[in-house]
């Protein structure tokens, strides 16, 4: 339990979160992970697939996900973040120059939205909604 003198805010989860995504991008989840309320309610819709519930189950998708990077990171944009009593939400991108599963390093891009809780006194994550964006349609490059 947090320390009732220490107020954490918004800010500073969002802060946990954006050095654990640069982190993961390295191949080290560990700091993304901690960012997440321990709760079987936690969810997942994840970029590469993956739909999970509960904390065990994001830990091992996540685990599984920081293996397949290594020397990138990647910079969360947030393009909206909402705020209201306990519960926040932020939609943006993920982006980096990232190798996965060994291969040359590449751009990536994933558009994600985020929301968070505070239980507790603490500010973290409770859902995941991740894809990669597709190609706008009314883009000159869009072909059918």
């Amino acid at each position: 339990m947090p320390d009732p003198g220490l107020a954490d805010t918004i800010e500073a989860a969002l802060d946990r979160v954006h050095r654990g995504l640069a982190d993961m991008g390295d191949g080290c989840p560990d700091s993304y992970i901690s960012c997440w309320h321990r709760s079987p309610a936690v969810t997942l819709f994840g970029a590469w697939g993956p739909i999970e519930k509960g904390h065990a189950n994001l830990t091992s998708t996540f685990a599984w996900v920081g293996s397949r990077f290594s020397g990138g990171a990647l910079v969360a944009e947030d393009i909206e973040l909402y705020s209201s009593g306990d519960l926040a939400y932020t939609v943006g991108f993920e982006r980096g120059l990232v190798s996965i599963d060994g291969a040359p390093p590449r751009p990536m891009t994933i558009r994600v939205t985020h929301l968070y809780r505070r239980i507790d006194g603490r500010w973290g994550l409770v859902h995941r909604h991740a894809d990669f964006p597709p190609v706008d349609p009314r883009s000159p490059t869009f072909r059918e």
